[in-house]
């Protein structure tokens, strides 16, 4: 895409919304953390409503390390693969309280070597609990990329790169937000709302499906 278009996309994103963030519910570092481990496969919706009561009991490495995996199941059962989940998050909490003095690390490195954590976990961390320039490609993304032509990859890790290479720099904090929540709410998977779209006169989508969609 033309880094000019790109420029102006996001410049509408800004205007439309200009201090975009997570729709995780979440106070602390650890919190976040938490919140998204759980969202893999899970709604935010889904994740919010397990986290609130959750995090009224425990919301420190070590309080839910003690609180130990069958108990932590109770409270997130409801969402999906959550046995799966709940080992990795006791040994994530195991890790933080032995290794980071129940501190979320701040370098990708770091946060990769814990259980339950990927790339994509790592850069929701690094950007929205350390204002760091990160995009963690999930679905939406992908979609919203491929879709408007701002990137065109078959990996998410090729659309990541690219999308790091043409979003402008002043809009590169918020663009992981801002995509994440256009693909949710208006450029949806099977009938993206493009008549309610900011950026639909920029957007490389066919215009024939943009009409049938309507």
């Amino acid at each position: 895409m033309d880094p000019i278009k790109a420029n102006y996309i996001f410049k509408q994103f800004k205007a439309h919304n200009p201090q975009p963030t997570t729709e995780l519910e979440y106070k602390t570092p650890f919190e976040l953390l938490i919140a998204v481990i759980l969202s893999a496969q899970a709604t935010d919706v889904s994740v919010n409503k397990a986290t609130r009561k959750l995090f009224a009991i425990a919301n420190t490495p070590k309080a839910i390390f003690e609180l130990g995996e069958k108990k932590l199941k109770t409270f997130i059962q409801t969402i999906g693969l959550y046995n799966a989940k709940a080992a990795n998050i006791i040994k994530t909490c195991q890790i933080l309280l032995t290794e980071f003095q129940s501190k979320v690390p701040n370098n990708r490195e770091d946060l990769e070597r814990l259980p339950g954590v990927g790339r994509k976990t790592a850069n929701v961390i690094l950007n929205t609990a350390f204002d760091q320039p990160t995009i963690a490609v999930d679905t939406h993304i992908f979609r919203v990329a491929n879709r408007t032509g701002l990137a065109s990859g078959k990996t998410p890790r090729s659309v990541e790169d690219q999308l790091q290479e043409i979003i402008p720099k002043p809009y590169l904090k918020e663009a992981h937000h801002w995509l994440v929540l256009h693909g949710r709410y208006v450029c949806t998977a099977r009938k993206p709302k493009c008549y309610q779209c900011i950026i639909a006169s920029l957007c490389e989508y066919p215009t024939k499906t943009k009409t049938s969609d309507i």
